[in-house]
């Protein structure tokens, strides 16, 4: 008997090729009937015998496109009204926009086949793309996504690709970032001429620094084996020995510089195309400058994830650094106007195109911990993909969350879904404070969303606190490290109760204390501090970031008095006379703290590994890097005498240690095992059968296997971050939590 249905399709179903795809499966089994782009999502209607319908319904699911993700198919059977042929219609913008964007899509292999066929009409064309991959998020500019609602709206398609976008049976048909070498975009070098490729290829052999307008914004690119143009790089961006990521050409050149296991290799071939964190690959026949990453043990590597990149990776047949097109601290550059203004002395060549980034992206940063993916930075491949609530949270009003200060990211709830926007940032330049208002309203005006609820975190003094306070809102204060707990809760779809360890650098407590190494119960209504370590001062305040010799001058005074002060000078871990060591016994000014991420700092500066910072988690990451390759099951002795968890012993320990002459490494393999026994003990204590590990010290891999190797030996079901980053880049989801 015939019938008709209309079926409605959320989820990741627009600019991936859905809508081909239902045509060309609606064709094959005689259906008549249409699909369209709506601002819900995609809408079906078709008419055919009942059990062809059936089937239709079926195959949607398991035959849609790679790309591709159904979050609800809702179907509704009726009466025929009678129709001729299948059609894909003309979209509807009406109606509320819960349609999913999709965020930008690497090249796809049938794409970069083309690009090096001298036979295709694509040969070299910098911009090929089709249905289900190329640029999304960083070029739409409302929804339904159509052509005509992207930055692709100014290239009008020539003849042949016009036939392409309307033949059913080709591979680009709606592909709205359809182009070619005839109809554009085009790639040029700024102040030169040739052909920007070969004199890209041809800077980047001699050692100069190009400045490439990308996907989502500029990057600046550089050879990675030749020392003077890391060095030129570093010294122009500022960098003193922040690592760089490289890219490489393919998964073979990847796993010549790292270690690719099999969810590594899956990361960095997939379609968001992430810098992949590898361990390095001792004696590896690649030379890799050493200030790529200096005194780290991972590198950062991705592989070409744009045509651009392809063609140069390709004639070069070396590794380069590719880093943001950036100052020190601001926003990436994404037109040539600011890109000439903020990087003119920093790069040396500058290749540009003519189609305009709607907003920038930042490449997103993953690694594998426990044999799953962690993202550490959510950017291009990621953002704005959403998080859904679980069922037992509702979004009554539209809630729009601020984040934090460091690595901000702002979220946006409505419709049952957190929609987190790409990375934004250190807030702590006037540039960067720019793009987070930007981003702000950015993200309501995409999906046509008001909001009527403002989350922030608790901290009067962070820019984007002071930012919600004039939205002239309803505001939600959220305290730092409740909002890390829910976060993680959201990313693994947990219901309270739950314990959150919250371990981090610095937040504000509700008891106005600096805290960070919190052990919070989650049960719903209120989050109760259950227990933290032991305080210690913070000389110098938010200063002690890059100076974790004053973090050890605090730490050692609280494990040992005055013997402790005189033990670290004997050392030479400072100076003698050093005016900070005399703060620590004497004033009573400095803000007490119980930061893990500091006492990570101490203990590197403790074992004589650094003193001074270049950037916020050095010593940490350093200190994680000693231990790789050790293996130690010992810890050291602590106390807990709820709700305080006392380190003070396991600090005195480690001086004897140090002075026997222990090697670092293996200080460093007992530290990580003492911190989750002291985990693992709270968890015993407190009891809830449930333990997930949040805030930026679990971004630290060898904290995290070990925390979830012996909770779990325990018993406790344990989580760690995976879709939401674990350190301040994921706040803004746990204030939506907090705000519902």
């Amino acid at each position: 008997m015939k019938r008709r249905v209309t079926i409605t399709v959320r989820g990741a179903v627009q600019g991936v090729g859905f809508r081909p795809f239902v045509y060309r499966l609606a064709v094959a089994l005689g259906l008549c009937g249409g699909v369209r782009n709506t601002a819900d999502g995609v809408f079906i209607e078709a008419e055919g015998p009942e059990e062809v319908l059936q089937d239709f319904l079926v195959r949607l699911r398991e035959e849609r496109p790679g790309p591709a993700w159904i979050r609800a198919l809702e179907a509704e059977f009726g009466e025929p009204r009678g129709c001729h042929g299948f059609e894909v219609r003309g979209s509807e913008a009406d109606g509320v926009r819960t349609a999913w964007v999709m965020p930008d899509l690497a090249t796809c292999p049938q794409c970069v086949r083309e690009l090096f066929d001298p036979g295709n009409r694509r040969f070299r064309h910098p911009f090929i793309s089709c249905a289900q991959c190329g640029p999304r998020f960083s070029m739409v500019e409302g929804l339904p996504y159509d052509r005509s609602r992207t930055s692709m709206r100014g290239f009008p398609m020539c003849l042949e690709c016009a036939r392409e976008y309307e033949d059913p049976a080709d591979r680009r048909f709606h592909a709205q970032t359809i182009a070619c070498l005839v109809c554009g975009p085009r790639l040029r070098v700024l102040e030169a001429t040739g052909e920007p490729i070969a004199l890209a290829a041809e800077a980047l052999r001699s050692g100069l620094v190009v400045a490439l307008k990308g996907i989502g914004g500029f990057q600046l690119l550089a050879a990675a084996h030749l020392d003077r143009a890391v060095n030129r790089l570093r010294l122009a961006k500022q960098r003193v020995e922040k690592p760089f990521a490289l890219m490489v050409p393919d998964l073979a050149a990847a796993a010549q510089l790292g270690d690719v296991g099999r969810v590594e290799a899956e990361l960095l071939g997939s379609s968001a195309a992430p810098i992949v964190l590898l361990r390095a690959r001792a004696g590896s026949e690649v030379r890799i400058a050493p200030g790529v990453a200096p005194g780290l043990s991972r590198i950062g590597v991705m592989l070409p994830y744009s045509p651009v990149h392809h063609l140069l990776l390709a004639d070069l047949g070396f590794p380069i650094v590719a880093t943001s097109g950036n100052r020190s601290e601001e926003p990436i550059c994404i037109s040539e106007e600011e890109a000439l203004e903020r990087l003119g002395n920093l790069a040396d060549l500058f290749v540009v195109n003519d189609r305009p980034i709607v907003r920038p992206l930042d490449d997103s940063v993953v690694q594998v911990v426990g044999g799953r993916e962690q993202v550490l930075r959510r950017g291009r491949g990621y953002a704005p993909l959403p998080i859904e609530l679980a069922g037992s949270v509702s979004v009554r009003v539209p809630v729009l969350a601020v984040g934090g200060h460091l690595k901000n990211s702002v979220a946006l709830a409505f419709a049952g879904n957190i929609h987190l926007s790409g990375y934004v940032g250190d807030l702590v330049t006037p540039e960067a404070g720019a793009l987070f208002r930007k981003t702000l309203g950015d993200l309501a005006d995409l999906y046509g969303v008001v909001p009527e609820r403002i989350a922030c975190d608790l901290h009067p003094d962070y820019h984007s606190t002071l930012v919600a306070e004039g939205l002239e809102r309803p505001l939600v204060r959220v305290p730092h490290h409740r909002a890390h707990v829910l976060a993680c809760m959201a990313d693994r779809g947990w219901s309270a109760p739950v314990l959150g360890v919250a371990w981090d650098g610095t937040g504000l407590g509700e008891d106005g204390v600096i805290w960070g190494g919190e052990f919070l119960l989650e049960e719903g209504v209120e989050a109760r501090r259950v227990a933290h370590l032991h305080p210690f001062r913070l000389p110098g305040g938010e200063a002690a970031i890059l100076h974790p010799s004053r973090s050890a001058m605090s730490v050692l005074f609280e494990a040992m008095g005055r013997q402790g002060l005189e033990w670290g000078e004997r050392r030479g871990l400072w100076m003698a006379g050093d005016p900070w060591a005399r703060v620590v016994e004497t004033a009573d000014f400095w803000p007490w703290t119980t930061s893990a991420g500091r006492l990570f700092d101490a203990v590197a500066a403790l074992i004589g590994l650094r003193s001074r910072s270049s950037y916020e988690g050095q010593a940490a990451m350093e200190l994680e890097s000693l231990a790789l390759g050790v293996n130690m099951d010992e810890i050291y002795t602590f106390s807990f005498d709820p709700p305080v968890m006392d380190w003070r012993p396991m600090i005195r320990e480690m001086v004897g240690e140090v002075s026997d002459g222990v090697e670092a490494g293996l200080i460093s393999v007992r530290f990580h095992n003492t911190l989750a026994g002291m985990i693992r003990d709270v968890a015993e204590f407190v009891g809830c059968p449930s333990v997930v590990l949040t805030g930026g010290c679990f971004q630290n891999r060898l904290l995290t296997e070990s925390s979830v190797e012996q909770l779990t030996t325990a018993g406790f079901r344990t989580a760690w971050h995976q879709r939401i980053p674990p350190n301040d880049g994921g706040l803004a989801v746990g204030q939506i939590l907090a705000a519902l």
